[in-house]
């Protein structure tokens, strides 16, 4: 379905080669929102000086040019020249009617559609996810669900730290506590107690210490039975994951886990090939990959590590076996890296590395979503009074907690199964919003009263509009799915709403092109503050005659459609009443 922006693009677009000549084929007409108008083309400006004309001039030939009869009632040029597009209430009307029809309410398929890693989430074994990983699961899934909406071929891929030196001490302590004990259960409930205990083993006994060093080699020798007993710590570890994975309501399965494990049959293989490339050198005992324009301090060169000094590797070397799997055997064309802004220099000179090796062409394109930090309301990176990380189970029982007591509250009728179900959805939906309608590279601080309010841009303000209008259809009578009468704009709100309700599919294509979840949020916010006016000043059900009853219907049934899709691209539910 046309988005008005894309339509009149084409249009001016159109203008300005009949105006101008075919040489200005392309030429972006810099169509924007405008608040003398809907739309504004601001294209005279530019090009004025490439003219050698007035820009008021250049404007005037482009509207003399012009063909949107059929889409403006009026179009005129204002200030030094820009061009005001007022769009007609037929056309929108018209418009809004095809969108009822429309099962993907006007979001286009992706013209070139993409194979499509998304790394994301990456907790780590038998250790406890904290609220570091709330914003990389989140905004990781929110663009998995957007970019397979857009016709993508989404690989979620969880790249969990499954690997390594500690496996040693969590395989020996699991062996001496018992597989079956209560102790070994705390992998699936509390996991960072068996690590620390573990740790705490590691630094006290001598005796344990050496057994967990030997234990290192046999599992990196590939032994079976230490193979077996690393699988175990995995598959406990998996079940707390999926615990967490299902409270947030995320995507993630087992399927979808490619941890660090996974790449370890090709490590010697990429330090070799890197070597014999004369990508990577030896120095001071270690194999490294001098980058030109990665300094440090007094201008020396910073080095990517692929083999320590004790032949041991790192995490360059498996993200370098990961690029290298993903486009050879996955064939991706986009890359998306969900992880923490200061990962942002490694993951630089990985790209780099892999590109000079050939293992990233030209034609794929990596890109870090570089996501900012949590903090609290000291400005400080969010953490317990005692300074550790926030368990992330714990941080959404609250939320689910204090969503019950609002619910309790304000919806006393309700039996205690229903209010339970509202306060999960409002609750987990009100973390998951507000982190997702924040800029993914910016901080946030976190706060219960914020997230949990019914009014601004929060999760329960869009749940809450779209439980409005699903109350409106109960007292009426009728479903959603039966309002197809014709949609006729006669009040300004009912026009607003209208021309609101075609912006999905921009704002759908932008998450998809730029990997911001936040511009569906801002865009959904947009929509129920739309609704929320039109609520107000255009009665539904006392509408003052039967078509006009029947057209506000319809434009409510394309907003809940609307808001609960949007919604659902961003892992946000939307409950059936508030």
């Amino acid at each position: 379905m046309p988005d008005p922006q894309l339509v009149l693009a084409e249009r001016v677009g159109d203008a300005l080669v009949a105006a101008f000549g075919p040489e200005f084929t392309g030429t972006d007409p810099v169509i924007r929102p405008s608040q003398f108008a809907d739309y504004q083309a601001n294209v005279a400006l530019p090009l004025a000086k490439r003219l050698r004309r007035p820009p008021r001039d250049v404007a005037a030939a482009l509207v003399e040019h012009l063909d949107v009869a059929d889409v403006c009632d009026e179009v005129e040029v204002s200030g030094p020249g820009f061009v005001n597009f007022r769009l007609s209430e037929g056309w929108i009307a018209g418009q809004a009617q095809g969108l009822l029809g429309d099962d993907r309410l006007g979001v286009p398929v992706a013209a070139k559609p993409q194979v499509i890693p998304v790394d994301y989430s990456a907790p780590n074994i038998a250790k406890e996810m904290h609220v570091g990983h709330l914003r990389t699961t989140v905004v990781g899934d929110a663009l998995a669900r957007t970019l397979e909406f857009r016709g993508h071929q989404v690989i979620r891929q969880n790249h969990i730290g499954d690997w390594g030196t500690m496996f040693g001490m969590l395989i020996e302590h699991l062996l001496d506590v018992g597989e079956e004990s209560a102790e070994a259960g705390l992998l699936k409930s509390d996991p960072n107690a068996f690590y620390q205990a573990a740790r705490n083993r590691f630094a006290s006994d001598e005796e344990f210490a050496e057994r967990s060093r030997r234990r290192v080699v046999a599992l990196q020798s590939g032994d079976e039975a230490t193979l077996e007993l690393w699988q175990e710590l995995v598959d406990l570890s998996k079940v707390y994951f999926n615990k967490v994975y299902a409270k947030l309501g995320v995507t993630l399965t087992d399927a979808d886990l490619a941890g660090e494990s996974m790449y370890n049959k090709w490590l010697s293989e990429v330090c070799d090939e890197l070597e014999a490339k004369g990508i990577a050198v030896m120095s001071e005992g270690a194999l490294c990959v001098f980058l030109d324009g990665f300094t440090g301090r007094e201008g020396k060169p910073v080095p990517l590590i692929i083999r320590k000094s004790d032949g041991g590797y790192g995490y360059a070397t498996t993200d370098l076996a990961a690029i290298r799997y993903r486009v050879r055997d996955l064939h991706a064309d986009r890359i998306v890296y969900v992880i923490g802004t200061p990962q942002a220099l490694h993951l630089k000179m990985v790209y780099e590395t892999a590109h000079k090796a050939g293992w990233l062409p030209d034609d794929v394109r990596p890109v870090h979503v570089n996501i900012g930090n949590v903090l609290g309301t000291d400005g400080k990176i969010l953490r317990t009074r005692a300074g550790s990380s926030i368990r992330l189970m714990e941080l959404l029982d609250e939320a689910v907690a204090r969503a019950r007591e609002v619910v309790a509250e304000t919806r006393p009728d309700l039996d205690e199964g229903t209010r339970a179900k509202i306060a999960e959805d409002v609750g987990i939906g009100a973390i998951k919003y507000a982190d997702l309608s924040t800029a993914h590279d910016s901080e946030y601080t976190f706060s219960f009263d914020r997230m949990l309010a019914l009014n601004g841009n929060t999760g329960p303000y869009l749940q809450y509009a779209a439980a409005r209008i699903r109350s409106i259809f109960r007292k009426g009578g009728g479903a959603p799915s039966e309002a197809t009468e014709p949609i006729v704009l006669g009040e300004p709100a009912e026009r607003a709403l209208a021309l609101t309700l075609l912006g999905f599919g921009d704002a759908v294509r932008q998450v998809d092109e730029l990997l911001e979840p936040h511009r569906l949020c801002a865009y959904l916010y947009e929509l129920a503050s739309a609704f929320t006016t039109f609520y107000e000043s255009c009665p539904v059900l006392k509408a003052p005659d039967d078509a006009t009853r029947d057209s506000r219907l319809a434009l409510s049934a394309l907003t809940l459609g609307v808001l609960v899709q949007g919604l659902a691209l961003l892992g946000v539910r939307a409950p059936e009443e508030m």
